[in-house]
């Protein structure tokens, strides 16, 4: 890209965990430069303006009203996407929006018209249908080489109930609980591989601690358009763990200590008090001694459990250094560069985007479709039945 390529000028609405872990992405992109942020904390704040020379707000209205912001990647809490996504659109800025983008499809209708209305880009992420070994995965099976995909498959093992949480994590109302958080990264995954247009699901999903009174579990099982299965399940209970399956590698990249079963669960109960957990808490948000270093990329892909797809002539999933493809006569290694992130993929998706006027995959569309498939297994679960979907959109090509 030549160095005369136009600089887009990015800010962060929320410095919490997402927000953390978006903010290298931003750093190493050539052509961006974090010029603001926004969060209601004010250590968090302050911990920014010591190490950026950037703006900085307690309030993402007024951060939406400085001139030297072209996007933002907006990471508050879920109740608050709709809210703080049309701000931004109204004052002319482009928007990456976390996941799930809002918490009805009403909400996520009025983000889409909003944006056509503007001129701006929307894009949804971070989800780790971005991440490398996802996108080759999806290349390889949409090549042909191996036939035509039969069943996709993705399994995912955590401890995501016991992290430190703050409330409307714990209230599915909120967009808490694993189908909107965790769920979000699992449809995506499938729907991304599999070409997008998914025709239903049934699902069961389960609350297993009344003290964090939300969900923990689902079961889901999804079919597309053409009949292709698709199953995903995920428990947060720290219990088993995905990364035993998955050569030790946690959903950053990072190596996951096999010795520490059950810490989430056993840190919880030694520091007893909700508000003793809500400062374990804020010790992750920006400026925290637990918060995400701005540093270089992990060592290794993100696994984000297990993915595993079948076609007619073999089978695909994730390695430690890239992607296994099971042929017909033998087991290959695909490597990928760790040098680039699914983060990287978000701050690209969005340049390329604005610059380019390249029709982003993962634009509001693709988001509503996504969240409608959460809402779906929420219904599905609830009311004991298949749920038709008819928001779907197919997959964009790449390039």
């Amino acid at each position: 890209m030549p160095e005369s390529a136009p600089v887009l000028r990015w800010a962060v609405a929320g410095l919490g965990t997402a927000g953390c872990m978006m903010l290298p992405a931003i750093l190493r992109h050539p052509h961006a430069r974090l010029t603001a942020a926004a969060d209601a904390d004010a250590g968090a704040v302050a911990s920014f303006a010591r190490d950026f020379p950037a703006e900085t707000y307690s309030s993402v209205e007024a951060l939406c009203a400085s001139p030297r912001v072209d996007a933002i990647y907006i990471a508050t809490p879920t109740q608050y996407h709709t809210e703080h996504v049309l701000l931004a659109l109204e004052h002319g800025k482009h928007v990456v929006i976390e996941k799930p983008m809002a918490l009805s499809l009403d909400d996520a209708d009025r983000m889409i018209r909003a944006a056509e209305a503007h001129g701006r880009q929307l894009v949804v992420g971070h989800s780790h249908s971005f991440e490398p070994p996802i996108r080759k995965i999806r290349e390889i099976a949409q090549s042909g080489a191996l036939g035509r995909v039969r069943m996709l498959h993705n399994w995912c093992f955590t401890d995501w109930l016991y992290r430190p949480r703050n409330a409307e994590e714990l209230d599915t109302r909120l967009g808490g609980g694993v189908t909107f958080r965790q769920g979000s990264h699992q449809f995506d995954i499938l729907r991304f591989i599999g070409g997008g247009l998914l025709r239903s699901v049934r699902a069961m999903t389960g609350r297993g601690d009344a003290q964090r009174p939300t969900e923990d579990a689902h079961v889901v099982y999804m079919e597309f358009e053409d009949g292709t299965p698709a199953s995903a399940v995920y428990s947060g209970a720290d219990h088993f763990h995905t990364t035993e399956l998955a050569f030790g590698i946690g959903e950053q990249g990072q190596r996951v200590d096999p010795t520490a079963y059950g810490r989430a669960r056993q840190t919880l109960q030694k520091v007893g008090s909700r508000d003793a957990e809500l400062g374990l808490k804020r010790a992750v948000r920006y400026g925290g001694n637990r918060a995400p270093r701005p540093a270089g990329p992990a060592p290794h892909p993100s696994f984000f459990g297990l993915t595993l797809v079948s076609c007619e002539k073999g089978d695909i999933r994730q390695s430690a250094h890239g992607v296994y493809v099971y042929g017909g006569d033998e087991r290959r290694e695909v490597p990928l560069s760790t040098g680039d992130t699914g983060r990287d993929a978000v701050v690209r998706e969005l340049y390329d985007a604005v610059v380019k006027a390249r029709v982003p995959a993962h634009g509001g569309r693709w988001g509503k479709a996504n969240l409608e498939v959460c809402l779906a297994v929420l219904a599905s679960a609830q009311e004991r039945r298949e749920v038709l979907l008819s928001h779907q959109t197919a997959t964009p090509l790449l390039s």
